[in-house]
């Protein structure tokens, strides 16, 4: 029986069981490494966050980006996007390096069983483990406007399904939404020659700004102290305290989980995408119907105006809600008891990410109706692996840990802690 059997191998189910390994735990980790980011996004994405806040988490704080950008001959600075595929790999390299060995098997459930749980993988194989995290990602969680789910796929699909965008070169796509995975889809489609209009309910789109030098008077940075998340006070609460966010009461968490960080674009796409998409604001999707095998949507507007577009396919940049009904994979009389996050149809987490149901943990997007938006982000990965970690050792009777490793990542990098670049004058 394993201690601890960590589902899902991306940036948090890889920090965790590099932290569960150093702890001394007997741990298990299945899922294909990076598969979200190799899969399910195409060559040409970057990220949003700054290479400095898209680390995965290792005790020592020696497998950063900044390490692995090192063994290539490259620089990962400030202000400098990353590249996807980059960055995938970087996830490889600390999988080779700091987590335990990962078996890419898939895992189909994860039910009680004697002492702890079974987790059965899709060969069928049964894994009794006393503990289970699921670092599952957002694949599961999926969001496509109600318009569009009666299509078939050649028809519409949504943003993660392509890992390749070649095959609408010379076609008409409509992308819907307003968010980085919409701007950014339609900016590479329209780079490769397709005919692209990006639809969103919104009245404007919104574009990150230019993030200000790590260094800065303290004046500015009193003002808008740099987080993971971005500049300001509010993302710093995100950011650097998911803790106290979780103390917030409950309605409050769910109200802020669905608006907090808003859709916007990256300061580095705005050049690409204006004049190069249509963009049509203020719209949705009222209905949308299959035509002589293109598709037929009706645009709902402002002031009940309504519109026709025909086009030959439909991307739904959409995004992703963690709700207790798409976790398939755990079983019914574990997945139907689980509390949540006021009525967010999210699970609720402890402090140290263990679900209303005893040993049953939660890491990433899954935590984030309870921690806040860091945990939609890579940034709260170290956060998280810490406090887990701690959290199954209590459950299994072996309380302790490894201190925070927040300030050590820091120091490491000479990262900014808590709104403050290391280096600065305090």
């Amino acid at each position: 029986m394993y201690d601890l059997v960590v589902v899902g191998a991306g940036p948090y189910g890889l920090s965790v069981a590099a932290h569960a390994a150093r702890a001394g735990l007997d741990v298990k980790i299945f899922g294909r490494p990076m598969a979200s980011w190799l899969d399910h996004m195409p060559p040409g994405m970057f990220l949003k966050s700054e290479p400095w806040a898209s680390n995965l988490s290792d005790p020592d704080a020696a497998h950063t980006l900044a390490a692995y950008a090192g063994t290539r001959g490259v620089p990962a600075r400030h202000g400098v996007p990353v590249p996807v595929r980059f960055f995938a790999a970087y996830g490889l390299w600390f999988a080779g390096r700091a987590a335990p060995p990962v078996d890419e098997r898939d895992v189909v459930s994860v039910r009680p069983g004697p002492g702890g749980f079974v987790v059965t993988t899709g060969d069928g194989e049964p894994v009794v483990t006393r503990t289970v995290v699921l670092a599952i990602g957002v694949m599961p969680f999926i969001d496509v406007p109600d318009a569009l789910r009666g299509l078939p796929r050649e028809l519409a699909s949504h943003s993660s399904h392509h890992a390749d965008l070649t095959c609408f070169e010379g076609r008409d796509v409509t992308v819907v939404g307003a968010g980085q995975a919409a701007l950014e889809t339609a900016a590479l489609l329209a780079e490769q020659g397709t005919s692209v209009r990006v639809v969103a309910r919104s009245a404007a789109l919104s574009w990150n700004t230019v993030p200000p030098p790590l260094r800065r008077p303290v004046h500015a940075r009193a003002r808008g102290p740099h987080t993971g998340l971005g500049c300001g006070w509010k993302n710093w609460l995100y950011a650097e305290a998911p803790g106290a966010f979780r103390r917030l009461p409950a309605a409050t968490r769910a109200r802020v989980f669905t608006s907090a960080l808003g859709p916007a674009g990256a300061w580095w796409l705005r050049e690409r995408f204006e004049g190069a998409v249509r963009v049509r604001l203020g719209e949705h999707i009222a209905s949308a119907t299959p035509a002589g095998g293109r598709v037929r949507l009706v645009l709902g507007g402002r002031g009940g105006a309504v519109s026709t577009v025909e086009t030959d396919h439909v991307v739904a940049a959409t995004g992703f809600t963690p709700t207790l009904d798409r976790l398939g994979l755990l079983a019914p009389e574990v997945r139907d008891g689980l509390a949540t996050v006021g009525g967010s149809g999210g699970p609720e987490a402890s402090r140290c990410f263990e679900s209303s149901y005893p040993g049953l943990f939660l890491a990433g997007l899954l935590s984030a109706p309870s921690f806040g938006p860091s945990m939609r982000f890579v940034y709260g990965a170290t956060y998280t692996a810490e406090h887990l970690v701690r959290g199954v050792r209590r459950r299994l009777g072996t309380p302790g840990g490894s201190p925070g490793l927040v300030g050590q990542r820091a120091a490491a990098e000479k990262l900014p802690v808590r709104g403050r670049p290391a280096g600065a004058t305090p």
